[in-house]
């Protein structure tokens, strides 16, 4: 255990008065499909339970809320596109918020938060845990996500791959723009499976 006894019973607390009823209830929801994934794929549950719970602490707030939380941790890093849009920011602000906040120092926490959303080229265990949290938590109700969380729990590349491979589908679908770094991601991802497959 790397936290205080009752660590992450003050998060839901906390988390609760954060955000609305309706976040609140995907964040538990998320909280609670990582630390089963977590158990699968052999990681550190209570890691992924907090990483869960924090994953959309800054989701509700204002974009300049966002920019500057994320300046703090990752100064000018982050891609411009990233930093002018609140749902591709979230996360980076997250992290940011749990450093400042809760003192979380965990590189794979601060990371698994901060790469919920656009993902990342080289993704640890940790983050690909959270990002399929993200997509199959029990109060998720899209086309495709019975198959994906089924997929989920037996190969978690391949679910990664398939929810990267989703998102780009939807958008082009309703002629939304596209991340850049949503389809780099995925290639990146894909490629990286080839080479452990030989194929």
């Amino acid at each position: 255990m790397i936290f205080d006894k009752g660590f992450t019973e003050k998060l839901k607390l906390d988390m609760a008065e954060r955000l609305s009823p309706k976040r609140y209830k995907h964040t538990l929801g998320v909280a609670a499909a990582a630390v089963k994934l977590a158990h699968i794929y052999g990681l550190d549950e209570e890691k992924a339970e907090v990483a869960g719970l924090l994953h959309d602490a800054e989701k509700e707030a204002g974009l300049e809320e966002m920019q500057s939380l994320a300046d703090s941790l990752y100064a000018d890093s982050l891609d411009p596109e990233i930093m002018e849009q609140a749902n591709l920011l979230h996360g980076y602000a997250a992290a940011a918020y749990a450093v400042l906040k809760y003192n979380i120092l965990d590189k794979e926490i601060v990371d698994a938060i901060a790469h919920h959303t656009t993902g990342a080229k080289e993704m640890k265990p940790l983050e690909k845990v959270i990002f399929m949290a993200d997509y199959i938590e029990e109060n998720r109700d899209f086309p495709g996500v019975g198959t994906l969380r089924e997929i989920a729990f037996k190969d978690l590349d391949r679910a990664v791959l398939a929810g990267y491979d989703m998102t780009i589908s939807y958008l082009l679908q309703e002629e939304k723009t596209i991340f850049t770094g949503t389809v780099v991601n995925r290639n990146a991802l894909l490629n990286e499976m080839r080479r452990c497959r030989g194929k």
